[in-house]
């Protein structure tokens, strides 16, 4: 059975582990990668890093984390500020992609 993976996006690294850590406690997942980049508005934006989280696990395991996710990072940041989206069944050559990104879990 092929797994679900689930992308999160916010700004500010802080926001984006705090999100993570109530995702992680609210559903069997397993964080595949992190990639940070700059905000389209650069230094001027109010958090200049905009963080993606990778994940993956069961579909159901995947949309309870992310409703997590966002529930916290809406206590730090604006609802514009956060987006999200699941890929219902990843294949083999995507999860290669998956750990791709400049913060390193390993």
């Amino acid at each position: 059975m092929a797994k679900a993976v689930g992308f999160l996006e916010v700004q500010g690294y802080s926001v984006a582990l705090a999100s993570m850590d109530k995702a992680c406690k609210a559903a069997n997942i397993t964080i595949e990668g992190i990639d940070v980049n700059n905000p389209a508005t650069g230094d001027k934006a109010p958090i200049p890093v905009v963080v993606q989280v990778k994940f993956s696990g069961a579909i159901s395991d995947v949309k309870v984390a992310l409703e997590a996710a966002v529930d916290e990072a809406s206590k730090y940041i604006n609802a514009g500020d956060i987006l999200t989206h699941v890929i219902p069944s990843s294949t083999e050559e995507m999860d290669k992609l998956l750990n791709i990104g400049k913060v390193k879990l390993k």
